[in-house]
């Protein structure tokens, strides 16, 4: 259902970028604003979407709490057309800028909660646990998320840098699950061939 719903998302934020109305450089050129934004959260949701499917994958039981945890990052990721296309129509300005960081702060909070409630059903020994140690980058997003909120005040363009390093920090597929996931392959290869 998850897999389905980000791509919906993503099928809607590319909807909004409306064809120009004519056929000059130019008329692409009054829609970089918006494309850019759709760069930034297609980045953003192929994050999560990345990351999603590997923690999920490292789940043994499932819960009501876990169902609704999901549920509620599901609602921010939801959320990512329409500030994506605020942003980019208002061309990065204060007010729309701030509210994207709200959205993605609020976003990596439902994960972080989802995460942790994956972990307390399963475990402090469990696969996701062990995998995801001790979380600097859940740790640090939400914080460039506030800085890049606040720094809005100051100016848009600094908080689009603090949005694009978060992401950049992100970007790289997170292989810790991945490698757990095999060992733990292995080790139940092992145990049934004893």
């Amino acid at each position: 259902m998850s897999d389905g719903v980000i791509a919906i998302i993503i099928t809607i934020m590319v909807l909004e970028m409306k064809v120009p109305h004519g056929d000059s450089m130019k008329d692409v050129g009054a829609l970089l604003p918006l494309f850019l934004s759709y760069i930034l959260s297609f980045v953003y949701v192929g994050i999560y979407w990345n990351n999603h499917h590997h923690m999920l994958h490292a789940c043994t039981l499932v819960t009501g709490a876990m169902l609704w945890a999901n549920l509620h990052l599901l609602f921010w990721l939801s959320l990512f057309p329409f500030a994506t296309g605020w942003m980019g129509e208002n061309h990065f300005t204060i007010v729309p800028t701030a509210f994207y960081g709200v959205v993605l702060f609020m976003a990596g909070i439902a994960y972080y909660l989802l995460q942790e409630l994956i972990i307390r059903s399963q475990g402090r020994d469990s696969l996701l646990k062990k995998a995801i140690g001790w979380d600097w980058k859940g740790r640090l997003s939400p914080v460039l998320y506030i800085v890049a909120i606040c720094a809005t005040l100051l100016s848009s363009w600094i908080a689009q840098a603090m949005f694009v390093a978060a992401a950049i920090i992100w970007f790289i597929p997170d292989q810790r699950i991945e490698r757990r996931l095999a060992l733990s392959q292995v080790h139940r290869s092992e145990h049934q061939e004893r």
